[in-house]
């Protein structure tokens, strides 16, 4: 419920020789359903649901010509910027997962100043925000009682999967640990970008630090 697999339009998959490649090494990890979430970021990467969806139906129609078969549907991973703030005050449809759920993202090198006000806003239009990989955000780890606030805001947290083994570093780990501690994660997704994140998930099964996969129960199922 959170990749980047759609090609040429984010950070991720470069082009659909790569995108069909991700989608089979999933496939073989065990996934049997995918929703691929581009970046929709202000100036950098200002997609809209027809370049999303669009690219989408690129995907669905190489998978079919090679006779890959996996339900793959696509949402957005919309960053909390003045872009964002314009399709929120434009009352513009956004592109969410099941459930009327939105995927956001705040800034990892400063918090947000209206990450509450945001969500509040959200739940009054009816939508349910998810916030992505909240254990990335560092600079709250010395204000756990932030997660705690946003959580009792109505917000969902969804943790990345590689975050538990350090790949974005060893506080960035921590932070995973404390949340799944204290029972404040909702969802794990991958946050695919490349082939790389594909590796490590190959190597990575077996490590301690990934048994909550199997030890807890998320709501990945749900969607």
């Amino acid at each position: 419920m959170h990749s980047h697999l759609i090609p040429g339009i984010d950070d991720g998959a470069k082009t659909l020789e790569k995108s069909v490649e991700y989608v089979v090494g999933l496939i073989d990890l065990g996934f049997q359903n995918i929703i691929t979430t581009p970046h929709i970021m202000g100036d950098h990467y200002p997609n809209t649901p027809e370049t999303i969806l669009s690219g989408l139906e690129e995907l669905k129609a190489a998978l079919k010509k090679k006779n890959i078969s996996i339900p793959i549907s696509a949402a957005a991973e919309y960053f909390v910027d003045d872009y964002f703030i314009e399709l929120l005050d434009s009352k513009t449809q956004l592109l969410t997962l099941p459930g009327n759920r939105i995927l956001i993202e705040f800034s990892t090198f400063a918090p947000p100043s209206n990450g509450l006000e945001i969500i509040f806003r959200l739940k009054t239009m009816g939508y349910q925000p998810v916030l992505a990989h909240p254990e990335r955000y560092a600079y709250y780890a010395n204000q756990f009682d932030v997660f705690e606030k946003i959580k009792s805001a109505g917000c969902e947290l969804q943790l990345n999967a590689l975050s538990p083994i350090g790949h974005y570093g060893n506080l960035q780990k921590k932070l995973a640990h404390q949340l799944l501690k204290k029972g404040l994660i909702d969802f794990v997704g991958t946050d695919l970008h490349h082939g790389g994140h594909l590796d490590i998930l190959r190597k990575s099964l077996k490590n301690k630090n990934l048994q909550f996969l199997t030890n807890s129960v998320f709501k990945n199922t749900d969607i």
